[in-house]
């Protein structure tokens, strides 16, 4: 009996954690001659809580703190279906998937797509 309660527990526990996580980053490194490149590109995934067109995004993960993010001069907003929209069209409370870079002590978005739910 406990090692079945044991059991239930652990499965529990591997699927909270697989729903906590919604970033990911990916480093991919090339080399050409003597000269080494890294590109580190990280997404982001929650509900917009704030957003100002044109200045800051806030998103809630769900997993803590808001995360602010700044945007940058040139951001594409894609819909559910893939199109890209205008900035007008993102609301609070939407779920997205963002694609920022650290810059310093700023995560700068360059890419807000709409999650369908």
């Amino acid at each position: 009996m406990k090692s079945l309660l044991t059991i239930i527990c652990a499965v529990a526990l591997a699927v909270s954690a697989a729903n906590a996580q919604t970033s990911s980053t990916t480093t991919t490194t090339t080399q050409q001659g003597a000269n080494t490149t890294t590109t580190s590109t990280t997404e982001n995934v929650g509900t917009i809580s704030e957003f100002t067109p044109g200045s800051t995004l806030v998103l809630s993960a769900g997993t803590g703190e808001p995360v602010h993010y700044k945007l940058a001069k040139n951001v594409t907003y894609i819909n559910a279906k893939g199109k890209e929209i205008k900035a007008e069209r993102i609301r609070k409370d939407r779920k997205v998937r963002v694609h920022y870079t650290k810059e310093g002590n700023d995560m700068v978005v360059d890419k807000v797509t709409i999650v369908r739910d």
